[in-house]
C-alpha cells in the first residue's frame, strides 16, 4: 500500500494521528506500507504507525532528501533514488494501490500522477483519498467544473474513490482488488 501524505512541519497534530492511524491499520491488515520514507510529518507518523502494530515499511527517497537529514533510517527497506521521478517510479512498482491523505503539492502530484495512470489503462491499481474534514473539497469542485466543461469525463473522476475514514478507506482497497486483483505475485503491499 503506497500512502501519499504530507511531510510539512506547520499541520495541526490531527493530520499527525490521521497518518499514524493509517500505518497502524495497513499492518493489522497484513499489509506492506510503501511511503516516501520521510521522517517526519505525516510521513513519518504514518511509518511508525505500522512498524509499531507489526507491519512492514518500505520507504523510497531521493538523495537530496536524505541529506537533508529527513530519510526515516528505520524503515525495513530505505531505497535512495536519484531523484523525485525515480522514487515514483520505485513506490509505484513496489505497491498494489495509493492512497492519499491530506498533504501539499507533491502530495498531489503523487495523486494526479497515479490517477492519470489508472486512467490511461497503465495500471488497475486502487486510488483512494482519505479526506475526514474536507481537505480536499476544492479539488472535488474543481473536477466537478472541469467535468462540466468536458475537460474530465465522469468515468475518469469516478476511477479515485473518496472515503472520510481509515477503515473505509482500506474496506474500499479490498474492494477493488477483489474486483481487480493485483497482477503482481507479491500479496498485496
Amino acid at each position: 500500500m503506497c500512502v501519499y501524505c504530507a511531510s510539512s512541519l506547520t499541520i495541526d497534530d490531527r493530520y499527525l494521528q490521521l497518518a499514524h492511524d493509517v500505518g497502524t491499520a495497513i499492518a493489522a491488515r497484513g499489509w506492506t506500507l510503501v511511503s516516501g520514507a520521510g521522517s517526519i510529518s505525516m510521513m513519518g507518523s504514518v511509518a511508525r504507525g505500522a512498524r509499531a502494530a507489526g507491519g512492514h515499511t518500505i520507504g523510497v527517497i531521493p538523495q537530496a532528501l536524505v541529506d537533508m537529514e529527513v530519510a526515516d533510517h528505520e524503515a525495513h527497506e530505505l531505497v535512495i533514488t536519484h531523484d523525485m521521478r525515480q522514487r515514483k517510479g520505485i513506490m509505484d512498482e513496489r505497491s498494489d494501490a495509493f492512497l492519499t491523505l491530506p498533504g501539499g503539492i507533491g502530495t498531489l502530484e503523487e495523486l494526479m500522477e497515479a490517477w492519470t495512470a489508472r486512467h490511461l489503462g497503465m495500471h488497475r491499481k486502487p486510488v483512494v483519498i482519505v479526506d475526514p474534514w474536507g481537505d480536499f473539497g476544492l479539488l472535488r469542485e474543481l473536477l466537478a467544473h472541469w467535468e462540466q466543461r468536458g475537460f474530465v469525463r465522469p468515468s475518469t473522476v469516478a476511477e479515485v474513490h473518496w472515503a472520510s475514514s481509515v477503515s473505509e478507506a482500506l474496506d474500499v482497497m479490498e474492494a477493488q482488488w477483489a474486483a481487480h486483483p493485483p497482477t503482481r505475485a507479491a500479496a498485496p503491499a
